[in-house]
Formats: structure tokens, C-alpha cells, sequence
């Protein structure tokens, strides 16, 4: 199931899209979410299916371990040095919405260290339904939720829900195991965001990502613009 209610603009951008030498740097998404709702999988399935075309690095978050960035290590979904950690060691939204600086420093080494870079996913520790990202970290956020946290959670809104430019209802093949009505959740999605996109997506299919990448792709077309 896709809904793809398509921005009328691009999407907003940070302040300073260029680097100190001048030149453009790189699209900067967010991937937040609920523990478990599969953010670090989405990011790894990103990045099989946009490496081959497009320059990437990751930022990973977690509090006191590089869980996250393991995963991404050992599923070679990267080069190494293309994927850095940050342990937050506090409430994960802190380190992507108000004291960024870990983050940022974390996104302009990978652009020293590999640059140039087209795209930069910067993923937060998981966190409840009010995690955001500060626009001065990045130019795009992704609110990944998952079916078996039940069907109401659209429904519940919360700034993660209401305000992200993409919203990904994920693991869709878990469905008539945990007795959620995707129906129901994209008429409730719908009625929380309005116009903002919403895709439903199931990693365990093949192409499973595609939704979220056509996404991205649509965004870095807008950032060369």
C-alpha cells in the first residue's frame, strides 16, 4: 500500500546548504521511531538500494552503545568509514533536537573524511511518538511506526506522527498476525497529516523499501535544484 501525497514545494531545508569552500553539501534525512519499529533495518535496506548511484554515510544514535552502527557494520552495508556512532548517553531526542552538536559533528567529519557526499541518514535512538529532528541538523525527517505496535498509532498522533515529512508504516506482512487494519490506519494517517506523504512498507519483501527511496530520490532531486 503506498499513499503518496506529494508536497507542494520541496521540503524544507537548513539554513546553510553549502560548505565553507562553497560547494553544496550533502542532503541530510532523519530516521526517527518507537523501539523495535524498524529504523536501523530502513536504513539498511537505503542504503543497498541507493549505494550504488549515490555517495552515502550514516550517523547512527544510541545512548550508552553502537548497537546500531554494529548492525550496519556487520550487514556490510557500507564501507566502514562511512558509518559513524553516537552515544547520546541521555534521552535520544536530545541529541537530535536540542543539543545537536555530537550529530553535526558527527555529519561534517564523514564529509572531510569520504566527501562528497549525496546523502547523509542520520538515525535516532529509538524514542516515543514525540521524537523530532532540529531543521538545523536535517533537511528531511522519516517517522518510521510499525504494525504490531498496534493500529492505533496514527491515530494517536504526536509530532513525530503529525509533522514528519515522511511517514513509514512498517512491517505490513506482520498485519494478520497482530490483528491491525492497515485500512484504518491510512484513513487515520491521513486525517492526522493531511497532505504529507505516508508509505506502508514490508522489509521482508523484495523491493520492500522501494516507497522510502523514491522518496529520497524525489528530495535529492529537489536539494540539486
Amino acid at each position: 500500500m503506498h499513499l503518496d501525497h506529494s508536497h507542494d514545494g520541496p521540503s524544507a531545508v537548513s539554513a546553510d546548504a553549502h560548505r565553507p569552500d562553497g560547494t553544496r553539501r550533502a542532503l541530510r534525512v532523519g530516521l526517527g521511531g518507537p523501539v523495535g519499529s524498524g529504523k536501523t533495518a530502513t536504513v539498511a535496506a537505503l542504503c543497498r538500494a541507493l549505494r550504488d548511484r549515490l555517495s552515502i554515510a550514516v550517523v547512527t544514535n544510541d545512548i550508552y552503545t553502537r548497537e546500531d552502527a554494529e548492525f550496519l557494520l556487520r550487514n556490510a552495508v557500507l564501507p566502514p568509514e562511512r558509518i559513524q556512532a553516537v552515544e547520546t548517553g541521555a534521552c535520544p531526542h536530545t541529541a537530535i533536537r536540542d543539543d545537536i552538536s555530537a550529530n553535526l559533528e558527527a555529519v561534517e567529519d564523514l564529509e572531510d573524511a569520504v566527501g562528497p557526499l549525496d546523502l547523509i541518514l542520520v538515525e535516532s535512538g529509538g524514542d516515543n511518538l514525540t521524537a523530532t529532528f532540529s531543521k538545523g541538523l536535517v533537511d528531511a525527517q522519516i517517522f518510521v511506526i510499525d504494525v504490531a505496535g498496534g493500529d492505533d498509532i496514527p491515530r494517536k498522533g504526536g509530532p513525530g506522527v503529525t509533522t514528519a515529512d515522511l511517514l513509514v508504516v512498517n512491517k505490513t506482512d506482520l498485519a494478520p498476525y497482530v490483528g491491525s487494519d492497515l485500512e484504518r490506519m491510512a484513513r487515520d494517517a491521513k486525517e492526522q497529516r493531511g497532505e504529507l506523504p505516508v508509505v506502508f512498507t514490508s522489509l521482508t519483501g523484495q523491493d520492500g523499501v522501494a516507497p522510502v527511496a523514491d522518496w529520497i530520490r524525489a528530495r535529492l532531486a529537489d536539494w540539486a535544484a
